[in-house]
């Protein structure tokens, strides 16, 4: 992989998957957000992409309701 990759480049095609956060985490409990900040999402609005693995879906999973999916 290239030192100067970016994320985007790093997981695209089919084996990477775009989180963005769709709500607000106020008002969750503590495990939620900290699992919001394990994924790198702090703002709404805000999307990362991470590789399509068991352990990052598992974490999608558990805040479900806060988050939308999608393919890189």
């Amino acid at each position: 992989m290239e030192s100067g990759a970016t994320t985007n480049e790093r997981y695209s095609g089919s084996q990477g998957v775009r989180v963005t956060l769709r709500r607000s985490p106020i008002g969750t409990p503590q495990r939620h957000r900290l699992v919001l900040r394990s994924l790198g999402l702090r703002r709404i609005r805000q999307s990362v992409v991470h590789p399509d693995t068991p352990q990052v879906r598992g974490m999608i999973r558990k805040v479900s309701y806060l988050v939308e999916v999608g393919n890189v």
